[in-house]
């Protein structure tokens, strides 16, 4: 079934979604690591990125909150365009593990396998897995550069942030020295984990989030810098990768609902990629004890059920001007 929908009615049920949600309580910011917190728990933001370029922005938008594990996306693609995707699923997996995104249960139950590199055992991996070999600066600049490109703009380190997770991240000491034992790490231990750390510290907006989505849905193509940034190849790939594990242990649940293939993290933010139609993008640092934006799911649920879409639908969707 062919279904038409037009780009006022996108702008209107993003609108009629965030005013919706604005409200809503419940949940708790991050508190294992100090400078999440102490964010603003108000904060809260939605974004829409179409893949001609439009962009639709209600809330805090433009506010910098850290990344976190939504940073394991773009770093799993440079992993992609690096080593193919057949190296990545050689070297890494891509296997949902249907425990907590810092389990080291989950790397003993796969026996010495990481899984995928949208967990942190996975994405400690695609850390080291990064050219060049050795080279921390080097590896650090194609990272930032890499989220750059796919965003349309660049990232920024949160120095504090950083800070607090470096002090706090005893759990992934042991995650990456398992690796080492297992030979499933491809650098240096202690750089690979500080590479992870920086990056799930980089400050990002929920606007820049929803480009990135778009770029992924776009076969990645940015529909805002118009610059090809990686191979059409790799956005089947990453996406199904988002739509196995993207909500980690309540994945199922997620897609169920919402219809969407999503990334979360810990700092508030959600990405989600709807293939051939949009990038989406929401922020507010309140959590549910699985570690998910209470407000975020809820105003990309409203806005992908007010719509009726849904990747598994059916519906060839095709956006249509007013």
């Amino acid at each position: 079934m062919e279904k038409e929908i037009k780009i006022s009615e996108i702008k209107n049920a993003a609108r009629e979604s965030f005013e919706e949600v604005k409200g809503l309580q419940g949940g708790k910011n991050a508190d294992y690591i100090p400078y999440l917190a102490n964010i603003d728990s108000n904060l809260f933001g939605l974004s829409v990125t179409l893949l001609d370029g439009t962009c639709f922005n209600f809330g805090d938008t433009e506010y910098k909150f850290g990344i976190e594990s939504v940073s394991k996306v773009p770093t799993a693609i440079l992993a992609m365009i690096q080593h193919t995707p057949k190296g990545v699923l050689e070297k890494i997996g891509a296997d949902a593990t249907g425990l907590p995104f810092n389990s080291i249960f989950a790397l003993l139950l796969e026996n010495d396998h990481p899984s995928t590199p949208l967990v942190n055992a996975g994405a400690i991996a695609a850390c080291s897995m990064v050219a060049p070999q050795g080279d921390s600066r080097d590896k650090w600049k194609a990272i930032t550069e890499n989220i750059t490109e796919l965003c349309g703009s660049a990232p920024e380190l949160i120095d504090e942030l950083y800070e607090s997770e470096t002090a706090t991240n005893f759990n992934n000491h042991a995650i990456a020295w398992l690796l080492k034992n297992y030979n499933r790490i491809y650098d240096n231990v202690d750089m690979s984990l500080d590479l992870y750390t920086r990056q799930c510290s980089l400050g990002i907006t929920c606007s820049q989030l929803a480009i990135m989505g778009a770029t992924i849905a776009n076969g990645g193509f940015n529909p805002v810098t118009k610059k090809q940034t990686f191979e059409k190849e790799i956005a089947p790939k990453i996406t199904s990768m988002i739509a196995s594990v993207g909500f980690y242990q309540h994945t199922g649940d997620w897609l169920y609902t919402s219809g969407i293939p999503a990334k979360t993290g810990v700092g508030g933010g959600v990405m989600g990629i709807m293939p051939g139609l949009f990038g989406i993008a929401a922020f507010a640092p309140p959590l549910d004890e699985a570690g998910n934006s209470v407000k975020a799911q809820a105003v990309i649920k409203s806005f992908m059920n007010k719509l009726d879409l849904g990747i598994f639908n059916g519906d060839k969707v095709k956006i249509i001007p007013d």
